[in-house]
């Protein structure tokens, strides 16, 4: 199977944020299956409670920064179909939004955590997300709300091309 990781750390946030935006190929491409999401902060020792949520997003996308999924599988010849990007166009993914666009966003998933503990989602074969190539949508992590503290996050997701 061919895997990838798009993640960052070490990042300060605006507020409520996109953390990470993968948005489909064209659909002569693979489909993407999403197998793992992650949260955590190493700013301070502070106890305090933050959302996350998975959405979708449709049309006016996310301002990124641009992050090319890396390859899990080192020996895999093949480099992803989603390229880095800054805009949140089809067959791209990107970081820690600068601007969330105006497109809709569709709770897919929602949760908090304890930022001491970070978050981590693992869903089960029955409960993981697939995107279909040329879907009209992205999938982000996503911040609803603001965070206590902005600096020194690390986040991201890991994909497989099915």
């Amino acid at each position: 199977m061919r895997e990838f990781s798009v993640s960052a750390g070490g990042q300060t946030v605006a507020g409520a944020t996109t953390l990470v935006f993968v948005n489909p190929a064209a659909a002569v491409n693979p489909n993407l299956e999403f197998l793992r999401f992650w949260v955590g902060q190493s700013a301070n020792a502070t106890s305090a409670q933050q959302r996350i949520q998975l959405d979708t997003q449709a049309s006016a996308f996310p301002t990124l920064t641009s992050s090319t999924p890396t390859k899990l599988k080192v020996a895999d010849p093949n480099a992803s179909v989603i390229t880095g990007g800054t805009a949140g166009a089809a067959g791209t993914s990107g970081v820690n939004a600068s601007a969330e666009g105006a497109g809709t966003k569709t709770p897919v998933w929602d949760d908090a955590f304890n930022v001491l503990n970070g978050w981590l989602h693992v869903p089960t074969p029955a409960e993981t997300r697939v995107m279909p190539a040329g879907f009209a949508q992205g999938l982000g992590l996503f911040f609803p709300v603001a965070p206590a503290t902005l600096t020194n996050w690390a986040f991201g997701l890991v994909f497989r091309e099915i």
